[in-house]
């Protein structure tokens, strides 16, 4: 019994040590197949010293399964090294793995040692960084012997650029072309015609028969409406005798109007018979009882006075005599005068339209910029016109001011006095100055022979008594610090005063600032001024200092 129970335990054991064996490999073969899963990201450069300007190829290889998604950096992520390019993405293949590779062309143009930083490399989101590099710039090496050196070219004058002035112009241009176009087709534009002004245009006895065929398919008659039908069919007959045979027809009662006809036919001025005004006489007092009694005649007898008013207008027409020579000519020029009152006509209505454009367009201006800054653009005011120019941004002197100012400065030949020649090595000038606008802008770099610290306060001083001696006034003086748009700490001069008035003995009241800025064996300084109360100016100064910028280095 007891061996078999240990008989029993042996194969027990053996069969624990296999299924352990079991599951150890099948646990292994898991960790294998996750570290095949795993991503691999390794990078490389081709080189880790350049020249300025040169570049360096940055390579990111990622080894990952074909279902994983992969993100590379983009943009400017290498900073302080500059991306040139970023290639496209080489992939290749084997098995069921799948091999990246991207390539970034870099460069840097200030020579020194720079750490390319570790880029991150998102892999189905989970961020994978690659290795940093210490990249060497070395500058390019400028043999001064075999290259011969050349003294700098003199300032070349360049046209100013007009390209706000087209701006202008095209706006000006387009406001008249618009002015233009509405006056024309508002005024000068034949319009087409309607048929009421067609036939406006008509001889008024052209026009009589027209509306008497009109009356003749109205439906006043199917409709018992006698008094509108009577009504019309005197007031065409009326008005064709008031503009054919000139009497004022439309206004007189029945006997007045055949009373003056009979005038007309016993002067001459009117062949009719007499049996025709009587005619029209009967026909007149038919249309009084219709309108003003309310008498209904039959309808045969409506339609015979519609063909007999027709009757009468044709014998009115044939009765009048022809015109003379002399009528002919004054109805000509009657014609003329016609025509240049409507061309006078058009002119004024034109004329007023394009008033009226252009005050709406000032009023809709003096609403938005205020009445100063409309009239000092119309009048041309010289700060005005400096503020609105196109700004230069440049760097002067060395060691080298960067300002922004709505014109370049100009190189100024100074030459520096024997006494100074000692302390001085170099002095560069530049500057401004718009004598109709009252405003200077001037920098100067002094380089010493020593690198000794500048003497601000012994500078500013001569500086004041040059405005002084120019025959400036009343000057206040006052001082502080002055920081640059990249941190860089100077000292800020500045106040007011009376100056002079180019070529005239006049002062005016002008402020100033000197920005002064160095180190040991340089100084940089700044020069503004300007007219007290010129808001143009002030937003010009205002602008100036917002973009100075110096390098205290030499």
């Amino acid at each position: 019994m007891i061996i078999k129970n240990e008989k029993l335990q042996v194969k027990n054991h053996a069969l624990l040590f296999k299924r352990g064996v079991f599951l150890f490999l099948l646990l292994g073969h898991a960790l294998h197949g996750l570290a095949q899963n795993k991503p691999i990201v390794t990078s490389e450069v081709d080189t880790t010293f350049i020249k300025i300007g040169d570049q360096i190829n940055f390579k990111m290889i990622v080894e990952i399964d074909s279902t994983d998604v992969v993100i590379f950096p983009e943009g400017q992520t290498f900073s302080p090294l500059e991306t040139v390019e970023a290639f496209a993405t080489d992939t290749t293949r084997k098995k069921d793995r799948v091999t990246l590779q991207k390539i970034y062309a870099l460069t840097q143009f200030d020579s020194g040692s720079y750490k390319l930083p570790s880029q991150r490399i998102e892999i189905n989101g989970k961020g994978y960084f690659t290795d940093s590099f210490q990249v060497n710039v070395a500058t390019v090496p400028v043999d001064t012997l075999a290259q011969k050196m050349f003294d700098i070219k003199p300032l070349i004058q360049v046209e100013k650029s007009n390209a706000g002035l087209w701006k202008i112009l095209l706006i000006i241009l387009a406001i008249l072309g618009l002015i233009a176009g509405l006056v024309y087709w508002f005024v000068f534009r034949k319009k087409p015609l309607t048929e009421e002004e067609k036939e406006a245009l008509l001889p008024p006895y052209d026009r009589a028969l027209l509306e008497l065929k009109k009356l003749d398919n109205s439906k006043y008659l199917i409709k018992d409406e006698y008094k509108q039908y009577y009504s019309e069919l005197t007031d065409i007959v009326r008005s064709y005798l008031e503009e054919d045979v000139h009497v004022s027809a439309l206004e007189s009662t029945t006997d007045e109007l055949i009373n003056k006809l009979e005038m007309l036919k016993d002067a001459g001025e009117l062949k009719l018979e007499d049996d025709t005004i009587k005619q029209f006489k009967n026909i007149l007092q038919t249309a009084d009882l219709v309108k003003f009694a309310k008498s209904k005649p039959p309808t045969s007898v409506a339609q015979q006075d519609r063909k007999a008013v027709e009757q009468i207008v044709v014998k009115t027409h044939d009765a009048i005599p022809e015109p003379t020579l002399e009528e002919l000519m004054a109805q000509e020029e009657y014609q003329e005068e016609l025509t240049h009152k409507r061309q006078r006509k058009k002119w004024v209505i034109a004329g007023g339209a394009a008033i009226g454009l252009v005050l709406i367009s000032a009023v809709a201006f003096i609403s938005y910029y205020g009445t100063t800054k409309v009239w000092d653009t119309v009048t041309g005011h010289p700060t005005k016109k400096l503020l609105d120019s196109e700004w230069v941004a440049s760097s002067y002197g060395y060691p080298p001011i960067n300002i922004e100012t709505p014109e370049v400065l100009v190189r100024q030949e100074i030459k520096i006095p024997a006494e100074a020649k000692a302390n001085i090595k170099e002095l560069q000038a530049f500057m401004f100055r718009d004598a109709k606008a009252l405003l200077t802008m001037a920098t100067t770099s002094t380089t010493f022979t020593q690198p000794a610290e500048p003497e601000f306060e012994k500078t500013i001083d001569q500086l004041l008594k040059k405005f002084e001696a120019k025959g400036a006034k009343n000057i206040i003086t006052k001082q502080e610090e002055f920081t640059t748009i990249t941190g860089t700490k100077g000292l800020k001069t500045y106040g007011s005063g009376k100056f002079k008035v180019p070529e005239s003995e006049e002062l005016i009241k002008g402020q100033y600032i000197i920005l002064s800025f160095g180190g040991k064996g340089f100084q940089q300084q700044i020069l503004l001024t300007w007219q007290d109360g010129d808001t143009y100016a002030q937003e010009i100064i205002d602008r100036i200092l917002a973009t100075v910028e110096v390098k205290t280095e030499v």
